[in-house]
């Protein structure tokens, strides 16, 4: 599908935003923490066209049929199914002030769908750099982050937290962006595996996600209830040093295993942190392992497809691997010699077919750039 096909027309440019993986936080970012993502070169590319209607028209190649909104008419809910997110985009930027116009808008995208690496939040990015560009606005990449998160929240009503957009918008190639969500401060962090003789794979496990929206919302709770309990703003305000002292004050046994992930896990990027500044990233990969241990014992949101992808590739030789994402299905994550790439993807793929799952799919993961004009 070309956008000549589609509009009739030649566009004025297309611009990009990635999808992410996150290396380790997992289920911090709502406790004020610390996460460690990288922007994957996976995309969503956004091509685009001027018009002066204050119209936009919005066809995917993934989707069948072309959407057509007035932006000045654009309220919460009034634009449904994929096109939320577009629509979302040029709402939250017109109700911030931001002078875009009509435009006739092609989205496309190498996003694998339902893998959990933030193709909604690329996608809200992608459409907003190109409204802006379209009318050479230039906005901070913090900022249209923000926005975009914005738009998620109050637009499409997902209850998302600011990670996938700053991670859309603000990665660099070959480094891992530190983003501290209690001071809203970034850092980047080199993270180049290739460099080292090292691949991180990404194993997408095809497993269906299971009562999702119901169980993050239940963690969710725990961490609030801990926190109130232990009279803290938020679980961040644990030291690790504290942790024992605070697991003692609380009676929940389920809510004392939440706590007990998150201040590991916020410990765990520090540790990372160190590590990677320090190029030592073989060393980074049993902070992975850990972190899984963690995800499955203590959060309780892995799946037999995410710990068996997890086990294998431990087995064949990762020097550390853990789920990625939200949980309950996805991707695992594996840090791997460059030479062991192969077989260790082989070994999970005959895995998954003695367990009867279905065949799992790799993607190539060298740390890239986030949100740009491409042409």
């Amino acid at each position: 599908m070309s956008f000549q096909d589609v509009f009739g027309t030649a566009p004025d440019g297309s611009w990009r935003a990635p999808g992410r993986v996150n290396l380790i936080g997992e289920h911090t970012d709502y406790n004020d923490g610390l996460v460690l993502p990288i922007a994957l070169p996976n995309r969503i590319l956004v091509t685009a066209a001027r018009r002066d209607d204050g119209r936009i028209a919005v066809a995917s190649s993934g989707h069948p049929g072309v959407v057509e909104f007035a932006i000045d008419e654009l309220a919460p809910g009034s634009v449904g199914d994929w096109a939320a997110y577009p629509a979302g985009a040029a709402w939250i930027l017109r109700e911030s002030g931001y002078p875009i116009g009509g435009a006739n808008l092609l989205v496309d995208s190498d996003l694998p769908s339902g893998a959990g690496l933030s193709s909604s939040a690329a996608l809200l990015c992608a459409t907003s750099v190109a409204l802006l560009g379209l009318r050479d606005i230039e906005v901070d990449p913090a900022e249209v982050a923000r926005l975009a998160q914005k738009a998620e929240n109050q637009y499409v009503g997902a209850p998302v937290g600011l990670m996938d957009q700053m991670a859309s918008m603000c990665c660099t190639a070959g480094h891992a962006l530190f983003f501290d969500i209690r001071a809203m401060a970034t850092d980047q962090i080199p993270f180049d595996p290739p460099a080292d003789d090292l691949a991180l794979l990404v194993v997408d496990v095809k497993a269906p996600h299971r009562h999702v929206d119901g169980e993050y919302a239940a963690r969710r709770q725990s961490c609030e209830q801990a926190a109130a309990e232990l009279g803290v703003p938020a679980l961040r305000s644990i030291a690790f040093e504290d942790l024992d002292d605070a697991l003692a004050r609380l009676t929940d046994d389920v809510v004392r295993r939440r706590v007990r992930h998150v201040v590991t896990e916020i410990r765990r990027v520090e540790d990372a942190v160190t590590l990677m500044r320090a190029g030592k990233l073989r060393e980074v990969g049993p902070l992975f392992t850990a972190s899984h241990a963690s995800l499955r014992d203590d959060f309780e949101i892995t799946v037999p497809e995410l710990d068996v992808a997890v086990d294998t590739a431990l087995a064949a030789g990762a020097l550390g691997a853990r789920m990625t994402g939200g949980g309950f299905g996805g991707c695992i994550i594996a840090l791997v010699e460059a030479a062991a790439a192969e077989p260790v993807l082989a070994a999970i793929e005959k895995a998954f077919a003695e367990h009867g799952f279905s065949a799992p799919a790799a993607l190539n993961a060298p740390p890239s750039a986030g949100a740009s004009r491409v042409s």
